[in-house]
């Protein structure tokens, strides 16, 4: 945390995780892969509610810096396919 408490350090380039949520698996996979483009990234299952109406698939990649790491996730917030974004 910054000297104030309120913001965590964070050393870059780092790996990076966001926790995406939506209805369908699919639909997730193609909105990560319309957001990320080429770069580097792996995609893995990580929860689906019990009755299966949603998903939450891990999103892990290397950010070189905060604005790049802000800028993924309001771009990956703005997808229609995607409800959550952690």
């Amino acid at each position: 945390m910054d000297a104030e408490g309120c913001k965590p350090h964070i050393e870059y380039p780092c790996r990076w995780t966001y926790k995406v949520i939506g209805r369908s698996r699919e639909d997730l996979r193609r909105a990560v892969a319309e957001v990320i483009g080429a770069s580097e990234h792996t995609v893995d299952l990580s929860r689906s509610s019990a009755g299966g109406a949603y998903h939450c698939l891990n999103v892990t990649l290397t950010v070189d810096c905060e604005a790049s790491r802000l800028d993924l996730y309001r771009r990956l917030c703005g997808h229609p396919s995607i409800q959550i974004v952690l």
